[in-house]
């Protein structure tokens, strides 16, 4: 489509030092590796640059779960194919206010080959006390209908896509069991058309890996 007719609407949290995306992890730490004043030493007057370095989990921001992320022989980062993480036609379900989303909430929708996005208005809740406790999250039922009816990603603006009051991790296991990446974490969901955009969110190829934060965004004609 023309550039005059898009829009693209970034449906990503920002990567501060500090900040705390999962509790019990650690909150990515921010530096320079090489300041622009240190560099100055390399070349000639005038001329400086800046070697930022980064140290941080998988699970940080918004990210991309894979395979790998739960299963040892799974899919990891740089296994997972571009076709199964942008571009991909998606589907918004808004579900305000329901903690435990059910398969009901997606029974007769057209999810084959597209990008499922969650909308449950959590992503309010970001950087405070409220985004970890009584978050939402699907069942499993939910997940494994989403399965059954092809979905080809799985997106939620919530804390985690499982109920994490309990040690089970249903969602993830039906999801990931499935090849189906899950992207959590996410903001922005209510600047997007019910349907009608295009979804991506890739992360870096790494071997070995299984999430990542990405920059998922929306297309949107």
């Amino acid at each position: 489509m023309p550039d005059s007719q898009r829009r693209l609407i970034d449906l990503s949290h920002t990567i501060e030092a500090g900040m705390i995306t999962y509790k019990g992890l650690p909150a990515p730490l921010v530096c320079d590796h090489l300041s622009r004043e240190a560099s100055r030493a390399n070349y000639e007057p005038g001329t400086e640059f800046q070697i930022g370095r980064i140290e941080m989990v998988g699970n940080t921001g918004t990210y991309l779960d894979t395979p790998f992320h739960r299963y040892a022989d799974g899919e990891d980062l740089s296994d997972v194919g571009l076709e199964r993480i942008a571009a991909l036609p998606g589907l918004v379900v808004r579900v305000p206010e329901l903690q435990a989303i059910d398969a009901d909430r997606f029974i007769g929708l057209d999810v084959r080959g597209k990008a499922l996005l969650v909308h449950t208005g959590w992503a309010r809740h970001w950087r405070t006390d409220a985004y970890f406790e009584d978050h939402p999250f699907l069942t499993e039922a939910a997940a494994a209908l989403l399965v059954e009816a092809g979905a080809a990603l799985v997106g939620i603006d919530s804390h985690n896509i499982d109920d994490t009051r309990t040690r089970a991790r249903p969602a993830h296991t039906r999801l990931l069991g499935a090849g189906i990446p899950i992207c959590e974490h996410m903001r922005g969901l209510e600047l997007l058309p019910d349907s009608g955009f295009r979804f991506t969110a890739a992360p870096p190829k790494v071997k070995a890996f299984g999430t990542f934060p990405v920059r998922a965004f929306a297309e949107v004609a």
